[in-house]
């Protein structure tokens, strides 16, 4: 599994395209409608999943875990807003924690990491 992580607006998932040869096909993102499809050769936005988990009670690591094998060889892209101000709102600092924990776990089992900032790619593992 390979985890794109950046701020928004930097260019991840155009990274991944470029990279990984994708075709909009291949990409899942995920939505608070869509929830997430487990098992995309990409899976983009998994903030929007975290943010469904706040909203609904669940713990997206959790979830994560318990589907380890649909998404081990996907490419993950999350939106990095887990650095910088806390935010004011109850629901926003459960949301940036959990997406947090998420991305740790996930940097944990990932094969790389890559961290995308105005369009550059980092390699953080």
């Amino acid at each position: 599994m390979d985890l794109i992580i950046g701020g928004a607006y930097q260019g991840k998932l155009a990274l991944a395209k470029n990279k990984y040869g994708l075709a909009d096909t291949d990409i899942a993102t995920c939505s608070e409608a869509s929830g997430i499809r487990f098992g995309a050769k990409c899976i983009d936005k998994l903030e929007e999943f975290t943010l469904w988990c706040v909203r609904n009670e669940k713990d997206a690591t959790e979830i994560f875990r318990a589907n380890r094998g649909e998404w081990k060889k996907s490419i993950l892209i999350c939106q990095d807003i887990f650095c910088g101000v806390v935010p004011m709102g109850a629901e926003e600092r459960l949301w940036r924690e959990m997406t947090g924990r998420l991305c740790a776990y996930l940097s944990s089992e990932a094969d790389t990491v890559t961290r995308v900032f105005c369009g550059l790619e980092q390699k953080l593992k």
